[in-house]
């Protein structure tokens, strides 16, 4: 089965609310193997509204509308949908009763329009409303079926699943699992992974994978369908040992996690302490890292150290080290980590020094970048970067090597 999920309301291409029906909807319908092909977003507009169904008949078996069953002139959603296929609207008795009973137990006067909410597709099927007052409705007519759904999520998300899931899943012959897993790497470029793993994405059928870019990341998304969920799982496994096989070493969690959060459960597991000098990112890095709970197991502290004064003062850089190489250099980078994870008394520092913009400093462009990681027993890296982009892109993304490269080395 093919569906097509269309929004009604004017405020959402005015942008005044967000339209997370339609996630919802995609996600808890691919889960039933119904495919997803278009989302529609149209006006309170009836001409619209038309033109936006005729086009969605010619490419769905499935149309779901959320919004435009409430009291105003505007909503007109179950009018346009009864006119388009031939029928009427009447009212039903059940849920006449449960506005007119909402309006006594609240001790308010129900206005006439309140009525017309009352009003369904006649000889549909009627979707009760446990939160609300506008019914929803199911509907079929010339091999097309129409579900119509209130447009707030309190009131549609629930409605959805006890009811028009289920009226869903009688129409199917066959139900098919859609499974989905999220691979995040860092440290890679889109096109380079796409590059490494092309031959993959050329013969990809089922499962399909999908490669998404987002701040500084990249995502690949793997899809399986099956009528057994435990065959999707594995063909999803297969396709990513094949992956990771070619690029494992920037692969750093699933679905919606961040590289953060693995940097604290892995620093957690291995019980390594870890204390940070930071001029660059200002305090981000620790920002990220005390934000997740628990982190007081492994973080020791950390100093920002945006000038020279406090570098040299409080982490013991070398006054011949600033004068000599700056503060956006190896040598500092260097002996900020060290100096740190010595203050903090940790088994890890790390530093981050360098130029965020949008001006040059001590020669240096934006996006010059020195990261140090110092070991106790070990002998300090650095890792010198280059970067471009705004002036918060290349701190954030500073933050997320810092993990990276310290992921990477624990073991």
């Amino acid at each position: 089965m093919n569906a097509e999920i269309i929004a009604v309301g004017s405020e959402l291409l005015l942008g005044q609310i967000t339209n997370t029906n339609a996630r919802f909807l995609s996600q808890h319908l691919a889960e039933i193997g119904v495919n997803i092909y278009y989302h529609t977003v149209v006006g309170d507009n009836g001409e619209r509204l038309k033109d936006a169904v005729k086009l969605a008949k010619q490419r769905a078996d499935l149309i779901i509308f959320s919004g435009g069953l409430g009291p105003t002139k505007d909503d007109l959603t179950k009018e346009t949908i009864a006119h388009l296929i031939g029928t009427t609207l009447e009212y039903n008795e059940d849920a006449l009763q449960s506005i007119e009973a909402y309006f006594t137990k609240t001790g308010r006067v129900m206005t006439e329009n309140n009525k017309k909410q009352a009003l369904v597709i006649k000889d549909s099927i009627v979707l009760t409303n446990d939160n609300g007052m506008a019914p929803g409705m199911f509907a079929k007519a010339d091999g097309t079926y129409y579900m119509l759904l209130p447009g707030p999520p309190r009131e549609m998300q629930p409605m959805f699943l006890n009811y028009g899931r289920p009226e869903i899943l009688k129409t199917m012959e066959k139900v098919e699992r859609i499974e989905s897993r999220v691979l995040r790497f860092f440290g890679i470029g889109e096109s380079t992974l796409e590059t490494e793993i092309d031959d993959i994405l050329m013969k990809q059928t089922n499962p399909t994978i999908a490669p998404l870019a987002g701040d500084g990341e990249v995502i690949l998304r793997i899809t399986a369908k099956h009528e057994s969920p435990e065959e999707a799982y594995r063909l999803i496994q297969q396709a990513e040992d094949e992956i990771l096989e070619r690029v494992g070493t920037f692969f750093y969690g699933y679905e919606e996690t961040t590289i953060a959060a693995e940097l604290a459960a892995k620093l957690k597991e291995k019980q390594v302490t870890i204390a940070a000098a930071e001029s660059l990112t200002g305090g981000l890095f620790l920002g990220e890292l005390t934000g997740i709970p628990g982190t007081s197991a492994f973080v020791k502290g950390g100093i920002v150290c945006y000038t020279n004064e406090v570098k040299e003062q409080i982490l013991q850089v070398k006054k011949e080290t600033l004068a000599t190489h700056g503060a956006v250099s190896a040598e500092c980078a260097k002996e900020l980590a060290e100096n740190v994870r010595k203050l903090c008394g940790s088994q890890i520092g790390i530093s981050f020094t360098g130029v965020a913009g949008p001006d040059a400093l001590e020669g240096h462009e934006p996006g010059t970048v020195f990261l140090a990681i110092a070991s106790k027993g070990k002998e300090t890296i650095i890792h010198p970067l280059k970067m471009a982009g705004s002036r918060t892109g290349i701190r954030k993304r500073t933050v997320k090597y810092g993990c990276h490269y310290l992921l990477q080395m624990i073991d």
